[in-house]
């Protein structure tokens, strides 16, 4: 499904480093775990199954990091889509407040696993500015600020229509700036992972799609081409890409496809966009993203579309959108173009699961740079046997999209239609 998205002629893909050697899987195996994904949720987890001593094969259709941990925005947003405020008023302090600070531990262990592996992913802790398309927008800023700071969060701060064009060189109403945020090299980031967990004793697979999984007594069978693996436990990390593997964990997700450019090297690097080297995205629901990257370019990505087809030209797709937030680089030479599949809940919270041997988490919403680390470490503890931190999120798993497999998609495309409509007013 994430062939014709261009992930070859992507910035990551033309700046990446080496990546582990990955077979394709030949013959009967046996594991303690089996992955199925070599996204940062499925190597996260077979890092940290294999650092306990578990015996974990990780299947990956394609290549390590091919789906959206090798094609996203990079950008580190620390929490979930729903903020402390949200949290807060729909689950309650107690509550709201544990999902809270469990999804900003992400951003803890992104670092930590970078700085103890020695990952070279071009790490920027600069911060994160969501900038307010609409004046409306700053009320609501502060009100995220005070109920992170109330959790014991202070990093977040309101910045008024000045200093917040001192800081994006677009027009903008102000910003709520994280400090804990930044943006790093996400497809770097996810071969260091898979390093690491080659590294502690994973066996990685590239080439080797799941094609069917099956029940048996005392586990589970994965088949593949050429092989199948035989597992106490699976762990379903495919997210968009997962397939027909599972009708509850699919009921759960919507694939959406996003498209990101970056432009040619800019004048100064493109210090003058933004000068503090933020990681930057707006209010709108339909969001758009950029940052500048290490080598001088401009990184964005926007717009929406609502059908599985990419669009014949990404870059002249994402172009309006690029030059609506960057009005000076109207007529920009675009260098890379790429897309890719992203899922998203109906909650915009992730969907963590058990469905006897099988553990699942997907679904970030947007945010899966680092929560996918996390989700694939909270998986790892899941089949150890520790399910506290797992619960936290599988005891508020999203519902399922009303329609079931058949019309899911026509009635998420109604209500994103009238979202981007509200966008195209402010």
């Amino acid at each position: 499904m994430n062939g014709p998205l261009a992930f070859e002629r992507s910035w990551y893909a033309a700046t990446a480093q080496a990546s582990p050697q990955q077979s394709a899987l030949n013959g009967d195996a046996s594991a303690d775990v089996v992955v199925i994904g070599g996204g940062a949720t499925g190597v996260s987890a077979a890092l940290h199954l294999a650092e306990r001593g578990a015996r974990v094969v990780l299947l990956e259709a394609a290549q390590i990091g091919h789906g959206a941990s090798g094609r996203n925005g990079g950008q580190i947003i620390p929490g979930l889509r729903q903020g402390a405020a949200e949290l807060l008023g729909n689950f309650g302090e107690v509550r709201g407040a544990a999902l809270f600070h469990l999804a900003l531990s992400a951003r803890g262990l992104v670092v930590d696993l970078i700085a103890r592996h020695g990952i070279a992913c071009d790490l920027a802790l600069t911060g994160h500015l969501t900038t307010a398309v609409r004046p409306g927008d700053l009320a609501g800023f502060a009100d995220e600020a005070a109920a992170a700071a109330r959790l014991g969060y202070h990093d977040m701060s309101v910045l008024d229509a000045g200093a917040a064009r001192g800081a994006v060189a677009n027009p903008n109403h102000g910003a709520l700036l994280d400090a804990g945020g930044g943006h790093f090299h996400t497809l770097n980031y996810t071969l260091g992972l898979a390093q690491a967990a080659a590294a502690a004793g994973a066996r990685l697979h590239a080439a080797s799609p799941a094609l069917r999984l099956e029940r048996r007594a005392g586990g589970v069978t994965v088949h593949t081409p050429a092989g199948r693996v035989l597992a106490a436990q699976a762990i379903l990390a495919g997210d968009a890409l997962l397939g027909p593997l599972h009708a509850r964990v699919n009921s759960r997700i919507m694939p959406v496809a996003n498209y990101i450019v970056t432009t040619a090297p800019l004048p100064g690097g493109g210090a003058g966009l933004i000068p503090g080297n933020q990681a930057v995205s707006d209010s709108r629901f339909v969001v758009n993203y950029f940052r500048r990257t290490p080598d001088g370019r401009l990184m964005f990505g926007g717009g929406e579309r609502y059908t599985p087809r990419p669009p014949a030209d990404m870059a002249a797709f994402v172009r309006p959108f690029l030059e609506r937030s960057f009005p000076m680089l109207a007529g920009v030479a675009i260098d890379h173009a790429w897309g890719g599949l992203v899922s998203i809940t109906r909650s915009r919270l992730p969907d963590l699961g058990r469905d006897g041997p099988l553990l699942w988490a997907h679904g970030y919403s947007g945010q899966g740079a680092v929560l996918s680390t996390l989700g694939g470490a909270l998986l790892a503890e899941g089949a150890l046997g520790d399910s506290s931190r797992f619960d936290q999120f599988a005891d508020v798993a999203p519902p399922g999209f009303p329609g079931g497999q058949l019309l899911k998609g026509p009635l998420h495309v109604l209500g994103m239609l009238w979202y981007a409509l509200r966008d195209r007013t402010a």
